[in-house]
């Protein structure tokens, strides 16, 4: 049995799953046609997992009563090796556990289960964090993944759009050398829909951190679509394609963002970082329908 790497299916939908990061590297509908982005030179990753934080801190410095820890954006599970917990022909579940090295970086006991089911033409993306220690526990998670643009080939970039299931009338955050500017911006979105341009990414990630919807689907008028659905337990959305254009588009639900610029507190007190009491564990949840 290949230990790196898990196929799962259902009758509409292929999905393979790495050991490594725990991370989706292939999503196919029931034609054959590769929806995910196959992590070309224009950015490296497929769907990465974010874990104990999204986005990134300021120096990339993790503050915890007094000392200082080295925290890359977007966290640690991402370059983790997870263990296979169950394999089975529709579903498969990983598991990450704390350890030395990854002490050295957050320094707190947890575990960090992640399942993935097929079903029918829909792949259900289950995480759970587990407060394995005996004090309270910081983290922030969110899912990265990256879709084919456009996901019929051939298809002008800009015939896609987002239509959200609720309107979305707040204004939109943006980044600033990686950190959450503080005052909001204009928000793109009209109505539901969003059309998508290059230049939309000119200035990084669309952050949504008023979301309103439970939903987005992104789809052209003809061809394969993706709807993206998530619980209540992703309050924020990022919206992201790499500046200057590439060919994928990050349609990210989140627990938890960037850093607010000024902010150089201690990781329990920054802004949008859950708190998980000892023993505590909690789930969440979003799905990818191909249609």
């Amino acid at each position: 049995m290949n230990t790196d790497r898990h196929v799962i299916r259902s009758g509409g939908i292929e999905a393979t799953i790495k050991a490594d990061g725990a991370e989706l590297c292939s999503l196919k509908n029931a034609g054959g046609l590769e929806l995910l982005w196959q992590a070309g030179p224009e950015w490296p990753r497929h769907a990465p997992l974010l874990f104990p934080i999204v986005g990134q801190l300021k120096n990339d410095k993790l503050k915890h009563r007094g000392r200082i820890y080295p925290m890359m954006k977007h966290g640690i599970a991402r370059d983790c090796r997870f263990d296979w917990v169950e394999r089975g022909p529709g579903s498969c579940r990983l598991v990450l556990n704390d350890t030395a090295e990854t002490r050295s970086r957050y320094p707190f006991p947890f575990r960090l289960t992640v399942a993935y089911t097929a079903r029918d033409s829909e792949l259900d993306v289950s995480l759970e964090i587990a407060n394995t220690g005996k004090e309270m526990l910081p983290a922030s998670i969110g899912g990265h993944p990256a879709f084919n643009w456009p996901l019929l080939p051939g298809l002008p970039k800009e015939a896609y759009s987002l239509t959200f299931s609720n309107e979305e009338p707040a204004p939109i955050r943006r980044l600033a050398d990686g950190l959450m500017r503080a005052q909001p911006e204009p928000n793109p979105i009209r109505g539901k829909v969003l059309s998508l341009a290059e230049s939309l990414f000119d200035d990084d990630a669309i952050i949504l951190d008023r979301l309103a919807s439970s939903s987005v689907c992104f789809a052209a008028d003809r061809g394969p679509s993706i709807e993206m659905s998530w619980d209540d337990g992703f309050p924020q959305l990022g919206v992201w394609s790499k500046l200057g254009g590439a060919p994928f588009l990050c349609i990210e639900p989140w627990h938890g963002f960037a850093d607010p610029v000024g902010f150089d507190g201690e990781f329990a007190d920054k802004p949008g970082v859950m708190h998980f009491a000892p023993l505590e564990q909690r789930n969440f949840r979003y799905r990818i329908r191909l249609g």
